[in-house]
């Protein structure tokens, strides 16, 4: 496949242009190329973007686009694209739209036929993935988890038997409490890797089972400074355990038939073995407290 080295800025592009999210040096030539070219570059905070310019000598127009002000301002950023600017869209760090403002300007933009590049570039969900030993080939990000107990919960809830490997950002205020819940959702023995300040001075990545995670946190105050990503592992079947659907119509069907049409019946309709539901059944009737 012959490879693109055209550095050229196009006129009337929208720009998505990936910033280091700790090592200046993780910049690519392409992303400085068009920082520097661009007509005006859209910031999630001007004065930290003006920073990083003001490290690679570059003078540019800023134009303050964060969360707050992203829906209103897309219409006017869009006009000056369509007049024939050029605009690059940046985060405070890594990759813009991932966790970062720039959803509803790229949205807006592809519905009025304005041409989106993206630039690849730093992403921590992806740096940390790539270190963590926990399979790649499948995942899942879901970003920053609820800030509330009983949301973090439900959201641990309803993720506790997926199989694709688990992304999120967590903060250093919530990473005790985020990983309490995890012991109590996902189980003590589920997998989990905090990949810490990536690609800083104090880089730190650590996995355990996640209550053995949790004291080792706990340990010292320092382990949950930073910016931090959580890598958890995905859920794993047990071949015999059997699905609480099954025993639920298991249970159903022994109020009318005997145990053995019953198991069989379940067999059949959930696609498990009818002797491990057969011997299931007879385990609770030998322990009454079970049943």
């Amino acid at each position: 496949m012959k490879q693109n080295d055209q550095t050229e800025i196009s006129a009337g592009t929208l720009y998505i242009v990936p910033t280091p999210i700790g090592n200046l040096g993780d910049i690519t030539q392409r992303a400085l190329t068009v920082l520097s070219n661009a007509d005006l570059i859209a910031a999630e905070d001007t004065r930290h973007t003006g920073m990083l310019l003001q490290h690679f000598a570059i003078n540019a127009r800023l134009f303050a686009l964060h969360d707050h002000n992203e829906q209103q301002k897309a219409e006017y950023l869009i006009s000056r694209l369509q007049a024939g600017q050029s605009i690059a869209l940046v985060s405070d760090a890594g990759t813009p739209l991932i966790n970062d403002p720039g959803y509803h300007l790229v949205t807006q933009c592809r519905a009025a036929g304005v041409k989106v590049v993206p630039l690849p570039g730093a992403c921590a969900a992806i740096t940390a993935l790539s270190a963590a030993g926990l399979p790649s080939d499948r995942f899942c990000y879901e970003g920053f988890l609820p800030a509330k107990t009983k949301g973090r919960c439900d959201t641990l809830r309803a993720l506790v038997q997926e199989p694709r490997t688990l992304i999120f950002y967590e903060s250093t205020h919530r990473l005790i409490d985020c990983l309490h819940d995890m012991v109590q959702e996902l189980g003590a023995d589920r997998y989990v890797v905090l990949a810490r300040e990536i690609t800083k001075t104090w880089e730190n990545i650590h996995g355990a089972p996640v209550a053995e995670l949790l004291a080792w946190v706990q340990e010292d105050d320092n382990r949950r400074k930073g910016e931090m990503v959580l890598i958890v592992e995905g859920y794993h079947a047990d071949a015999e355990a059997l699905p609480p659907e099954a025993l639920r119509t298991l249970g159903l069907l022994q109020r009318e038939l005997p145990l053995k049409k019953a198991a069989a019946l379940t067999a059949e309709i959930h696609g498990v073995k009818k002797n491990a539901l057969y011997r299931y059944a007879l385990d609770q009737q030998e322990d009454p407290q079970d049943a």
